[in-house]
């Protein structure tokens, strides 16, 4: 059964992980939504719900843009880390406008 509020899309694209004061480790996403991110990662030796910041890079044609977020480790196998993203969302507020009151 699946349990995420939204579908993750496969991509191929480059992100480097770090923890606050930390270096940066190049990763690859495999899957992405709007609140979520499949990293292929190395063991960082990080546990779930620690904060890391990421950074995105898209290419459009001869242009590259980056992208920050904040996410958090939701889960660490040995294939890589599944990770929520932090800050503004969207799809979150709108649940909540939506959800039933008793």
């Amino acid at each position: 059964m699946e349990r995420r509020l939204l579908e993750r899309n496969r991509v191929s694209t480059t992100v480097y992980l770090s923890v606050p004061g930390g270096r940066p480790h190049r990763c690859r996403a495999r899957n992405l939504s709007a609140m979520g991110v499949f990293l292929e990662i190395k063991s960082l030796g990080l546990p779930a719900g620690t904060v890391v910041n990421l950074i995105f890079v898209v290419h459009l044609g001869k242009m590259v843009r980056l992208h920050r977020r904040k996410a958090v480790l939701a889960h660490v196998g040995k294939r890589g880390a599944g990770l929520m993203m932090q800050g503004r969302n969207h799809y979150a507020e709108r649940r909540e406008q939506i959800r039933p009151t008793a």
